[in-house]
């Protein structure tokens, strides 16, 4: 969690405090700046080092962070969960945040419906009980005579065989 060398003391999470080496706590350590610039993303384009980049004709290529290209059923998705009015509205290359952030939105409409149509199945599971104990049916007389059927069957084919 903690790592020292020399007058720097670096923490895990990216920040760095210097203090003099002579100096037992007295001092109040300074915070030096992080080695990752704060606010900017943690992939990349997947590209070449800006160094050694080529140059364009127009002069230096900008780098852009890495980008996805939606397939179409990315491009539903991002339709449906309303990020987008038109099919024609979706650009070629797409952020990777964007694209999950519709896939989550998705998956909790998907659960949701889900959810409506349990409790909708449960209350007709329900009403066709209750009609069923209005004409007297229940599982254990539909088992009876199923069972009194293959016994009929089977005395039948008892008796065919005796012949």
């Amino acid at each position: 969690m903690l790592a020292a060398v020399g007058g720097l003391l670096r923490l895990r999470l990216g920040r760095s405090f210097r203090w003099a080496p002579g100096a037992r706590g007295e001092a109040a350590p300074r915070r030096i700046a992080p080695l990752r610039p704060r606010g900017l993303p943690r992939y990349c384009s997947g590209r070449a080092p800006s160094g050694s980049e080529p140059q364009g004709p127009a002069g230096k290529v900008h780098r852009v962070p890495a980008e996805h290209k939606p397939s179409q059923f990315d491009k539903k998705i991002l339709l449906w969960t309303g990020r987008f009015k038109a099919m024609e509205d979706i650009p070629p290359r797409i952020p990777p945040e964007m694209i999950d952030a519709a896939r989550n939105k998705a998956r909790v409409k998907a659960c949701y419906i889900m959810i409506g149509l349990t409790i909708i199945a449960c209350f007709a599971v329900i009403a066709s009980a209750k009609r069923a104990a209005e004409r007297h049916e229940s599982l254990t007389s539909w088992n009876l005579a199923k069972k009194a059927k293959w016994r009929e069957e089977a005395a039948l084919a008892a008796q065919a065989k005796a012949k």
